[in-house]
């Protein structure tokens, strides 16, 4: 067994702390390892003039963490599950989804309580194209406006006037102390969720049987179970991060519900669908609630300027 793990990590705050806490955790499973951070700077935290649908995708990153772990000077990678990529590289696997912190996105606002109370043409910032094509549908008066940086970045931003509100992810916030920023959450008829979100996933190199061993008592099995199916529809749609796709699974029992949502910011247009499945199949639903949207268009809604 290992005697030392190297975990990768990006140095944003929010990066800093997801691989602080899987420290934590693994130090509780494992008291006699010794657990290094290995800071990295990734293509994604560089480029911050530029929507990240234009510069590559959520995908950048990780590149550097995976090069990182192919040298041997890391032994894991720690991501929010939103930001991986449906396809990774041969050479690297999943090897743990952790339990999921609130999955929705956040309405944050210092002088508004709701979306509904903003005023027509309200400055709002967002990133994520998921989140602008369901906020158009319900309020095609607001002004959506692009929003980069770190959490602490874009708080700071929305501080000093830029915005008049900000959406971001409930699990940050949450994360890094903030969750009196939050005014409230968008539920998911409102806005659904990023495939992923809110989930912590561990990427380790394929076969890596010691570190499988290692980080095998991390593991949430409803919140695995869930992303699986999120990200198997992700697949299915063959959805990168320059489109609009979200996904959300939950758990009664054994019975596991999907709902998809696919939309295109140039025309507004958006189709959901939802099916229900077992917990011992979540990659079936997954394909399923894809092969429904697909079968009503997604595809080509997708594809269109």
């Amino acid at each position: 067994m290992k005697n030392t793990l190297k975990i990768a990590t990006r140095k944003s705050p929010l990066a800093l702390w997801q691989a602080e806490y899987v420290k934590s955790q693994l130090q509780d499973l494992h008291p006699n390892l010794e657990i290094e951070l290995v800071k990295m700077t990734t293509k994604g935290d560089q480029i911050l003039n530029s929507p990240l649908s234009k510069i590559g995708g959520k995908g950048l990153f990780i590149k550097e963490l995976e090069i990182g772990m192919l040298e041997g000077r890391a032994d894991i990678a720690v991501h929010s599950m939103k930001d991986v990529p449906y396809a990774l590289p041969e050479e690297f696997e999943l090897g743990a989804i952790m339990a999921r912190e609130n999955p929705f996105d956040a309405f944050v606002s210092n002088n508004y309580s709701h979306l509904t109370d903003l005023p027509i043409g309200a400055r709002v910032g967002s990133c994520s194209m998921r989140r602008v094509v369901q906020l158009k549908a319900i309020r095609p008066d607001l002004e959506i406006l692009d929003l980069r940086g770190n959490v602490n970045t874009r708080l700071r931003k929305l501080d000093d006037g830029e915005y008049d509100a900000i959406i971001l992810a409930c699990a940050g916030l949450i994360r890094l102390g903030f969750e009196g920023r939050i005014k409230h959450p968008l539920d998911a008829d409102t806005s659904l969720p990023a495939v992923g979100q809110g989930a912590l996933g561990i990427e380790i190199r394929k076969g890596d049987s010691e570190v499988t061993a290692l980080i095998n008592g991390l593991i949430d099995k409803n919140t695995m179970t869930a992303v699986l199916a999120e990200r198997a529809m992700n697949e299915t749609l063959e959805g990168g991060c320059s489109v609009p796709i979200a996904g959300y699974a939950t758990i009664d029992g054994e019975v596991l519900t999907l709902k998809g949502l696919v939309g295109n910011v140039s025309s507004g247009k958006i189709l959901t669908e939802k099916c229900v499945g077992t917990v011992f199949g979540p990659e079936t639903l997954g394909q399923l609630v894809a092969n429904n949207l697909i079968a009503r268009g997604a595809k080509k809604l997708l594809h269109e300027d």
